[in-house]
């Protein structure tokens, strides 16, 4: 590849793609994954309401809020990659933001399991075109030493997607029931799409790197078999890459559990009424989480100018210091305390999105971006939001019959253990990277 210097304005035209555009685009794509994540989340405020009205077990609860999800969200990703490659990925991503909002909105009108479990489905097809296409494009924006910061940024879209479906869900299912809060969060994802489609501009492929332009491969789906197991050999054969692909998905196993079943666990265990959960996690997700997040991304790309390892090496600290206070907030029975207790577990938790993406995005070919994106996604969710959910209700069922409305509990600490051993794979992929970087430089 033939490396040109950065320019300051990059993209579509130096004149279209400035500073302040890029900027703006960030913002934009930002509002694009707040609108998944209240639309992918809004389940566990509701799953309480909705466990009640339809008569349903933790283990159905489970199965319809990760895997019915997460099975077509992590598989059709890769195609959908694959597409983004070569198509024009501003396009796809706002189709894929109007499937959700339709079929978010399609589950207010559920008359059972299987019913709901269909519109679940269809909300996780939506959703598998927007994150590879997104973490591509802003690839295509900020260069390697910003990339971290800005994909931290992105990944505010989690916390304040889960700060607006728990908030605006509880209030709304207290008010007027679950099948209007599903309305309420589904239906404006439709004027994102146009501002997906109308005010973004399709950046050129590797000008933040200093890439010279060259046209993407030509589109032909009988190369999608082989480019995918391609993909998955770049992920599992580069060290950095696998270890970061363990690390995120053992986190993400007990992150989404953990939010899936958080409402409820407050409301089983310390007697928080729905609106009381929904205004509390609210705050906590959306403030704590999302300053997690966002000062995750800058810390990572500080400790990466001072070592070659510090961008992981920042994630394993954060996974080991929360651990005991993980531990020390299952386990704590005064509510107040617990409430307190969790607001540095949300910050630290979240330090790991930013530095993950973007170090997949460094690591991977360039035309083959959004494809390193949608694998990695493929294998974190497949793990983490399709059996972290299962797993707790799976395991708070077995525990029922000696914990009572206790089970939830011990199935959460139980399970949070993970969160430790992703941590050591992000310390192994800072080591491997210190390797990498040695190499190169000799």
């Amino acid at each position: 590849m033939t490396r040109i210097a950065a320019p300051d304005a990059v993209g579509a035209g130096a004149s279209a793609i400035t500073p302040g555009y890029r900027r703006y685009a960030l913002f934009i794509l930002v509002v694009v994954y707040t609108s998944s994540f209240v639309d992918r989340q809004i389940m566990g405020v509701l799953l309480e309401p909705i466990k009640n009205d339809l008569g349903l077990s933790d283990t159905q609860m489970g199965f319809m809020s990760g895997l019915a999800f997460a099975l077509f969200y992590a598989t059709l990703g890769m195609p959908i990659a694959f597409l983004a490659d070569r198509l024009n990925r501003r396009n796809i991503i706002s189709i894929a933001v109007g499937i959700w909002s339709v079929m978010t909105a399609m589950c207010g009108l559920a008359t059972g399991f299987w019913t709901l479990a269909l519109a679940r489905t269809g909300v996780g097809v939506g959703e598998a075109g927007a994150s590879p296409p997104a973490h591509s494009m802003l690839a295509d924006l900020y260069p390697e030493g910003e990339r971290s910061g800005a994909l931290g940024i992105y990944s505010l879209g989690i916390y304040f997607g889960i700060m607006i479906g728990f908030l605006v869900g509880a209030f709304v299912a207290d008010a007027y029931g679950w099948r209007a809060a599903f309305f309420v969060v589904g239906l404006p994802g439709l004027v994102i799409a146009a501002l997906v489609r109308f005010t973004l501009i399709e950046p050129v492929r590797g000008a933040a790197d200093g890439i010279e332009a060259r046209e993407p491969d030509p589109l032909d789906w009988s190369k999608l078999i082989s480019e995918v197991r391609g993909g998955f050999v770049h992920l599992l054969s580069d060290p950095v890459s696998r270890n970061v692909v363990l690390g995120i998905m053992l986190v993400s196993f007990v992150g989404y559990g953990g939010t899936v079943w958080g409402a409820s666990f407050f409301i089983r265990s310390h007697g928080l009424t729905l609106v009381e959960v929904g205004v509390y996690l609210s705050f906590a997700i959306g403030v704590f989480g999302a300053f997690g997040a966002f000062l995750g991304g800058r810390l990572a790309d500080w400790a990466a100018k001072k070592h070659a390892g510090g961008t992981m090496w920042i994630v394993a600290a954060a996974k080991f210091a929360a651990a005991p206070m993980v531990v020390w907030f299952f386990l704590e029975t005064n509510t107040n305390v617990a409430m307190v207790i969790y607001l540095p577990t949300l910050l630290l938790g979240a330090f790991y999105l930013g530095p993950s993406f973007a170090m997949i995005q460094s690591r991977a070919p360039l035309a083959k971006r959004a494809l390193a994106s949608a694998i990695m996604l493929f294998i974190v969710n497949l793990v983490g939001l399709g059996l972290g959910p299962q797993a707790v209700g799976i395991v708070s069922d077995l525990l029922a019959p000696e914990f009572g409305a206790e089970s939830l509990r011990y199935a959460l600490l139980l399970l949070s253990f993970a969160s430790v051993w992703g941590g050591w794979h992000y310390y192994l992929a800072g080591r491997h990277l210190v390797r990498i970087r040695q190499a190169e430089a000799a």
